[in-house]
């Protein structure tokens, strides 16, 4: 038998020398310019994260939009905004090629600006002077101006919930030109001018009716609207009847704070909204925001509206891939995952985080694919009994109370070759900032990595991040995936990795498809 020592050795000396360190100031591989742009576009949100301030993580951006082609940087304000389903980052990309190349802005800003959230953003980012000016200039006011003429009356109208810059902000700094008299009335009522008040819009007149006392009919406006105003219980009712999937899903603790599920009539209606699959592809709803709102619902949220938002989840893994041969997938439970995912914002940080994630896409890789072994990590592997018939919110839960400490990406690697383990796929979900097993040539991961593959020569690894950063653990390689991210697009990726179906450049020659 070939002495495993010396074999260990041999292999060492072919590993490739690091080119980089960490957030951890551990050796790691360097992303190239383009695949730390995805990375960033991915994950980024802004906001500060256990390893990066959000200007760091803004001025990292920059560069590297300033380094790769300008065509790459609006493939992958596309990409992010529409696989990713990324807000700020997607926004900040098209502010830049505001500057890096005009022409590009408008070819992407009708598919990344495509709600009045994303306008915002991308008029906050421009006047910021984040990107090098300070002024909209004339063809991001054209942009914003045609596409409040593609809006109608009704859906301009509900567009003004919303502050920093609000709608009325907009309508003042681009001076769009109305075609109508509901159009002109609408613009002077938004911006407090005088206007004909008989020419607004039905649903502004509705909403107007009913703030004084003239019609007792509630108007089918965001609630955000109506939250300020004098409603009973009956009225609140009456909203959350008439809610769509997704406000429903973002106010149950609202709704339980204003009586609503007292009615058991009215808990069984909102249980049925949220477990309709109609209504849940509609939505486009991603397991992450299933998760997040499963985290969210306080005591008073009925247990059957729980179980509905369970109910959701089954039918959003969908698009997790059956996957062929022996699966390993690997969540890291370390200290810093149980930080925010999207990072920290003053009011507005998020109740997920990162180890929720990783435990909700190995849950859901192990419910798709039930011989699948789940081998939660930090230093080591931690052992934890995991019961593939569970749903995948009792999976990921039970995955997200466990861990601490520091981190080794290489555990799990290290813990299947010392059991001589054979698979073909390892799906390691990660922050990606490996410390405690630093130490010789290369890294631990990818040192154990060619150990496992000397073993299992067709297998492949997957290395998905969570959080913005420009290193990894194991460098991209034909067998090797490395993708960033937290929507359910990952697992599509993932799936066409794992069938060879991938081109040479990964998730990079993903992006790289994109039609502009």
């Amino acid at each position: 038998m070939a002495n495993k020592n010396v074999f260990k050795s041999w292999l060492g000396r072919m590993i490739p020398k690091t080119d980089a360190v960490n957030s951890e100031k551990a050796p790691a591989y360097e992303f190239p310019a383009k695949h730390a742009l995805a990375q960033y576009a991915a994950t980024g949100c802004l906001n500060t994260t256990f390893y990066a301030t959000a200007q760091e993580q803004l001025d990292e951006v920059l560069k590297l939009a300033s380094t790769v082609d300008f065509d790459f940087v609006a493939k992958t304000a596309v990409y992010a905004r529409e696989k990713g389903a990324m807000k700020d980052l997607p926004a900040f990309l098209s502010a830049a090629l505001s500057v890096l190349d005009g022409a590009l802005l408008e070819r992407v800003f009708p598919r990344v600006m495509n709600s009045s959230k994303m306008v915002r953003n991308f008029v906050q980012i421009v006047r910021s002077g984040a990107v090098g000016r300070k002024s909209l200039g004339s063809r991001p006011k054209r942009l914003v101006r045609q596409w409040m003429d593609g809006r109608t009356d009704e859906q301009l109208f509900h567009d003004s919930v919303g502050n920093d810059p609000s709608l009325a902000d907009l309508v003042k700094m681009v001076h769009p030109a109305p075609k109508t008299a509901s159009r002109k009335a609408l613009y002077g009522y938004l911006i407090g001018r005088e206007h004909d008040a008989s020419a607004l819009p039905a649903a502004v007149a509705g909403y107007e009716a009913f703030k004084k006392g003239e019609s007792g009919v509630i108007p089918m406006v965001p609630f955000q609207m109506l939250t300020a105003l004098k409603l009973d219980k009956h009225g609140w009712e009456e909203i959350a009847r008439n809610a769509s999937w997704t406000m429903t899903r973002m106010n149950l603790n609202t709704f339980a704070r204003h009586e609503v599920f007292k009615r058991k009539t009215m808990v069984t209606q909102v249980a049925d909204r949220l477990r309709d699959r109609e209504q849940i592809e509609k939505a486009k709803a991603f397991p992450y925001q299933l998760m997040a709102a499963f985290l969210a619902a306080d005591e008073n949220v009925p247990s059957e509206i729980r179980e509905a938002l369970q109910d959701a989840m089954e039918y959003a893994i969908r698009n997790v891939p059956v996957l062929k041969g022996k699966v390993y997938v690997c969540p890291d439970v370390s200290g810093s995952m149980s930080s925010p995912v999207t990072g920290q914002r003053k009011g507005s940080t998020t109740s997920v985080r990162c180890i929720d994630v990783a435990a909700l896409v190995a849950a859901s890789v192990l419910r798709r694919n039930p011989s699948a072994e789940v081998l939660p990590f930090e230093t080591k592997v931690v052992k934890l009994a995991i019961n593939g018939r569970d749903s995948v919110m009792t999976n990921a839960r039970k995955l997200a109370s466990v861990g601490g400490g520091g981190t080794a990406c290489s555990a799990p690697l290290a813990k299947l070759n010392a059991e001589d383990a054979r698979g073909d796929l390892v799906i390691l979900v990660s922050d990606n900032e490996s410390w405690m097993d630093a130490g010789g040539r290369g890294t631990a991961t990818l040192r154990e990595w060619e150990m496992f593959k000397a073993r299992n020569p067709g297998a492949r690894l997957v290395c998905l991040d969570l959080q913005p950063n420009k290193t990894t653990q194991a460098m991209e390689r034909p067998d090797i995936l490395n993708i960033g991210g937290f929507s359910d697009s990952v697992f599509e990726v993932i799936a066409e990795f794992a069938e060879g179906r991938l081109n040479s450049d990964h998730w990079v020659g993903k992006i790289e498809e994109v039609i502009l």
